[in-house]
């Protein structure tokens, strides 16, 4: 078998910014500051991009895209207080929005309110329980929330109500009576609307957004005013869905105001910004420990300050014929090439198992047939720990490979470099998730065990990936 000795790299295409802008926005000049400011927070330019965010919402008040995207800018920034004030007003008006509640969970870490930060995180899951960066950031928290005990902050009570749902029980008559057919459903909605407006029925506030996303049908919320006027439905439960379908399905000529009052949001907010100055002090009064809810920045910190440890870099320079040939058997006419592998350790404190899943790289190629000029050909991969036996040394870098290029190998043996993360996401260095550092890993030992790249899309040799991130909220 002959051992080819080349240089192999896995090239990712140009990465494209994934976040969509806001569906009231086909304005071209918002587009244009979109993409403006897109430009600088890649660059890291955070405070320029902030300044473009805050052009778009004068123009576009409360533009829930613009919101979302200045949070993630002043997360950049560091300033965690700075950024959960547009992650809250975002949720004051979309309260399941899935960006601001992992925002919000985000923040609340990285100031040390760990009970807060889970119970956003908790909701943004919720949303989106198959996410991947959710269910990461969920894992740290958790994590941190048993090996530092502290003092949750008070909240003020605006931001904790406990609304107490009065609904008389004469006012079920009248339901019922619309549920048999003796009265109209104008007449039922006015009658609603005349018992909010004089607080004879008093329920929690529901925004515009809840009503403007209500997809219940009328004979749905027909057979849920039924279940509720026979007692088979709570007060609060009819209060949270039932009186919020009546509300979506009201004739245009009648107005009940359940939603809250911009003054009312105003109020929310300053106690919000009271709460977050209230988090600050008792920071500085407790000298709180405080563990990062997102580790990237800590393990690129940790790669540079020992480049030498992580990086082969010197021996990926040289060619690779000073490394050892691999062995080789003949078992029942089928080759058994055995590759001798060299594993450098990751750094302390990565969050991530990639050394747990090179096993799963490792098995990927040992269960192929390969085969070469008409003969069958199986690998096999030992791992050793001495260096000078290896056939294949493999380590994971954060170091630029080139413009786009997740990984680095040489063909049929030498180093297999993997990158870890990289800036484009948001401008600062991301990890990627562990199923993307697999897929570089798996790709680049088949170039360690002499295979090139296919032109098929579904091969694993196929150049072209779009790796995902563990961390970056624009992923």
């Amino acid at each position: 078998i002959v051992l080819l000795v080349v240089s192999s790299t896995l090239l990712s295409p140009s990465l494209t910014f994934k976040t969509a802008y806001a569906q009231t926005d086909s304005n071209k000049e918002i587009q244009l500051l979109f993409e403006q400011a897109h430009g600088h927070l890649l660059d890291a330019e955070y405070k320029q991009a902030i300044t473009i965010y805050d052009d778009i919402l004068d123009i576009s008040q409360n533009n829930i895209q613009a919101l979302n995207m200045k949070g993630i800018a002043y997360n950049g920034l560091q300033e965690y207080e700075n950024s959960l004030k547009p992650f809250f007003t975002v949720l004051q008006y979309r309260p399941d929005d899935p960006t601001a509640l992992t925002g919000m969970g985000i923040g609340f870490g990285n100031l040390g309110e760990y009970q807060e930060s889970i119970s956003y995180l908790e909701e943004a899951s919720n949303q989106k329980p198959d996410s991947v960066i959710i269910n990461n950031y969920k894992d740290i928290i958790n994590k941190t929330i048993v090996k530092y005990p502290y003092t949750p902050t008070e909240k003020p009570a605006r931001l904790n109500p406990e609304y107490q749902v009065i609904i008389p029980e004469w006012v079920k008559t009248g339901a019922g009576w619309w549920v048999s057919g003796d009265t109209s459903y104008k007449e039922l909605v006015e009658a609603f609307a005349y018992l909010v407006e004089n607080d004879i029925i008093k329920v929690p506030p529901i925004t515009a957004y809840e009503i403007a996303k209500d997809g219940i049908t009328l004979e749905e919320t027909r057979r849920y005013t039924k279940s509720w006027s026979e007692n088979l439905v709570t007060n609060e439960e009819f209060a949270a869905n039932g009186i919020r379908h009546i509300i979506a399905k009201s004739p245009a000529d009648i107005q009940i105001q359940f939603q809250k009052s911009q003054r009312e949001i105003d109020q929310e907010f300053d106690s919000f910004k009271r709460y977050l100055k209230d988090i600050t002090n008792n920071i500085s009064k407790e000298k709180r420990y405080i563990e990062y809810s997102n580790p990237s920045n800590d393990v690129i910190k940790k790669f540079l300050r020992d480049y030498k440890q992580w990086n082969f870099e010197e021996q990926v320079k040289i060619s690779s014929a000073k490394f050892p040939n691999p062995t080789y058997e003949v078992v029942d006419g089928t080759y058994i090439v055995t590759y001798n592998v060299f594993i450098n350790r990751q750094p302390p404190g990565l969050p991530l198992d990639h050394t747990g899943t090179l096993e799963n790289s490792f098995e990927f190629w040992q269960e192929q047939e390969l085969f070469a000029e008409d003969t069958t050909v199986k690998v096999k991969f030992v791992v050793t720990d001495i260096k000078h036996e290896a056939n294949i040394w493999v380590t994971w870098v954060v170091r630029d490979l080139g413009e786009g290029v997740l990984g680095h190998a040489h063909l049929g043996k030498g180093v297999v470099e993997v990158t870890l993360g990289d800036y484009e996401c948001d401008g600062s260095f991301q990890l990627y998730d562990v199923d993307s550092v697999e897929y570089i890993m798996t790709h680049e030992l088949g170039h360690s065990i002499s295979l090139i790249h296919s032109d098929n899309q579904d091969s694993i040799m196929y150049p072209g990936y779009s790796p995902s991130y563990a961390y970056c909220l624009l992923d």
